[in-house]
């Protein structure tokens, strides 16, 4: 097992982890700009490292109902990620796709959730693809699951499929938009190991 953990990071490493951030959350917006057709803006995304078991409680209340896109990542790391998304935020989204009322808030059909999984792809891609791109390494995604349940429930997978409950684990916000932003939260939770490896293919001592 890598050796890396929360206590030993320091400013260097959160630079790094936010430049991530910053292009990943840059190539995201352009992708979901050119989706829907619009020009987007984007504020700048807030990075946390945190302890994986904090982060339920991190984005919203743990019985809050929220979209969730999981992945795995293999190859040169291995690991799980996920994209995360509120309710409203999720319509808003949807709405713009289907070309729906604004206000449109019925339950999601399938070709809603199909919709909802292609932008978590796209988005997830995007940040994969940033951090891919810093460490001239190879991270292949896995086919995205997607799930609409409370957020213990969501954020208790990929935990449970990993075993790393209690591991490192980066969280990414982001919120970009036109006349209404939209909050998204991307989590990357690499091995111990793949931790590890990231930060020296970044050039940083671990």
């Amino acid at each position: 097992m890598g050796k890396f953990t929360l206590e030993e990071v320091n400013d260097m490493y959160i630079d790094v982890l936010r430049e991530i951030g910053n292009i990943g959350s840059g190539n995201a917006t352009t992708a979901i700009a050119s989706l829907l057709g619009v020009k987007l803006d984007m504020k700048v995304p807030k990075v946390q490292l945190m302890d994986a078991a904090d982060l339920g409680g991190s984005i919203c209340p743990e019985d809050e109902v929220i979209v969730g896109i999981l992945l795995g990542v293999s190859e040169d790391i291995d690991g799980s990620m996920m994209f995360l998304l509120k309710m409203d935020c999720a319509h808003h989204l949807v709405n713009r796709m289907m070309m729906r009322d604004p206000n449109y808030s019925e339950p999601f059909d399938e070709m809603d959730l199909s919709a909802l999984q292609e932008v978590g792809n796209i988005i997830a891609g995007s940040y994969l693809n940033a951090l891919a791109t810093l460490t001239n390494m190879k991270i292949v995604p896995t086919v995205p699951y997607l799930s609409v349940d409370m957020a213990a429930s969501i954020l208790s997978v990929p935990a449970i499929q990993f075993g790393i409950m209690g591991d490192n684990a980066l969280m990414i916000e982001t919120e970009f938009g036109d006349d209404s932003m939209i909050n998204g939260y991307f989590i990357l939770m690499p091995e111990a190991d793949s931790y590890d490896k990231i930060l020296r293919a970044l050039g940083l001592p671990v």
